[in-house]
């Protein structure tokens, strides 16, 4: 047996010593990678980096998952260990937390309210549409498309352009977002046009920005759009300047694309399918505007089923004649692989951020009157906490207005209130959670930090604007 020990820890060593294999472990502690990707980071023809990743399979350290017609990399021992910490995690809060304290029960309450909440009214409007548009960047839009608009080689002032302003036409939230974002950053986009556009999803959604204008005054509603659609650029640019040797690395070598494939559609034929696929989600997830019974966002509100079920007709009839059965088996298998990344961190992340800040209008373990005093008046102070608030809270697409219009009665300063809007939307719990198994840790702490810090910041110039 001692002797097997030591046989297998010979046959490690011997799959660790090249370099190209030190290099391919180094980048996998991140995040998952497809032979391509590795194929760029290291200079080498496939072929190669397959001999590689097979030896370092067959010693133990590596394991494959398919997704769609891919195939992607990751560390067995870290995932194992992974899990291991999720156990003890869930084992000490059985055993350590008071669960028979009055407030400890109402928190565990609202979790679980809080999660039944998403379920009912954000799950199958918004995030299944989403998963299924993801699976579709994933399966049916070449490397090739995304590289040219938002790969690292791609035109800056179009690439970021595109991305700060794609909010204006998906009405989301920083959770439906996610798969979206994932799609496209999995298919070799840049990370700082990814990062603006996972900013710009949530932050510049119309809706949102016409109901503060409304609710909470044009000032607020003006300061809103043009603070989120300069910070989707500036963060961008940070996330790309900070992170510009590992985003180099990402795209370092020749780049070996598979020729593109004759599918038998037309670009315009697949940009109406996309299209029709977005608009199926804009109208499926449109929300109604408190207080309004006339006008356009109204009959649009009543026309939204009707509306989302011609889409549904004319994707399906897209489906049937333009696409192979092998094709949409790829899709639905690409979809299923969004969803197994991203629905447990987030009804993780949901139940976290219920416990803790409890449900608008509703206490967690923090009392809501706590919050209200902390973020008075427009000290630096205040902007921060209320832009860290935010940042950890979930925020459904619209909701955060009626909650900042009680925050503001309960005495709220101004900037604080901005800081909040920008930060609110943009992120929260479960969206860090999953962006962390996206692109790694320490990726997701300099996307968080900067947008906290601009919010801040932002507050703190428009508390001092406004007087």
């Amino acid at each position: 047996m001692e002797s097997q020990i030591y046989k297998m820890k010979a046959q490690v060593a011997k799959a660790l010593a090249h370099e190209s294999r030190l290099m391919i472990i180094d980048a996998l502690k991140d995040k998952d990678m497809c032979v391509l990707d590795l194929t760029q980071l290291i200079g080498a023809d496939q072929s190669t980096v397959s001999k590689h990743l097979s030896v370092l399979k067959n010693a133990g350290i590596l394991e494959d998952r398919k997704d769609s017609n891919r195939v992607f990399y990751q560390i067995f021992t870290m995932k194992e260990r992974y899990k291991f910490l999720i156990i003890i995690g869930i084992f000490g809060a059985c055993y350590l937390v008071p669960w028979g304290s009055p407030i400890i029960r109402q928190s565990g309450l609202e979790a679980f309210m809080m999660l039944q909440d998403y379920a009912r009214e954000h799950v199958l409007l918004c995030l299944v549409p989403a998963f299924f548009i993801a699976g579709a960047v994933s399966v049916f839009v070449s490397q090739a498309s995304v590289l040219k608009y938002f790969g690292a080689t791609a035109n800056k002032l179009l690439s970021y352009s595109v991305a700060s302003v794609s909010g204006a036409v998906l009405a989301v939230c920083s959770c439906t977002v996610l798969p979206l974002f994932a799609g496209i950053y999995s298919r070799g986009a840049g990370l700082g046009p990814a990062t603006a556009f996972l900013y710009s999803g949530p932050a510049i959604n119309i809706l949102a920005i016409v109901f503060t204008a409304r609710i909470l005054g044009w000032q607020l509603g003006l300061a809103r759009a043009v603070g989120a659609i300069l910070f989707a650029i500036i963060t961008g640019l940070l996330m790309a300047f900070i992170f510009r040797k590992e985003d180099a690395a990402r795209n370092a070598g020749p780049v070996y694309l598979p020729e593109e494939e004759d599918k038998g559609r037309s670009l315009t034929q697949e940009a109406l399918y996309m299209g029709t696929m977005v608009l199926i989600l804009i109208f499926a997830a449109f929300s109604h505007t408190p207080g309004s019974s006339s006008g356009l966002w109204s009959l649009l509100f009543h026309l939204k089923w009707f509306i989302t079920g011609i889409l549904l007709i004319l994707l399906g009839l897209m489906l049937k004649s333009w696409f192979t059965r092998g094709e949409l088996a790829d899709w639905v298998y690409s979809t299923w692989g969004f969803m197994k990344q991203i629905f447990p961190l987030l009804a993780a992340g949901v139940l976290v951020a219920g416990f803790m800040l409890g449900r608008p209008g509703h206490s967690g373990l923090i009392p809501e009157q706590y919050i209200q005093g902390l973020v008075g008046g427009n000290s630096l102070w205040a902007n921060l906490f209320a832009a860290v608030c935010g940042a950890l809270m979930y925020l459904a697409t619209l909701t955060e207005v009626p909650i900042l219009q009680g925050l503001i009665g309960a005495g709220m300063g101004k900037g604080p209130a901005l800081a909040l809007l920008l930060a609110g939307p943009a992120l929260s719990l479960p969206n860090m959670l999953v962006i962390g198994s996206v692109m790694g840790v320490r990726k997701t702490a300099a996307f968080c930090t900067i947008v906290v810090l601009l919010s801040t910041a932002a507050g703190m110039f428009y508390g001092w604007l406004m007087g």
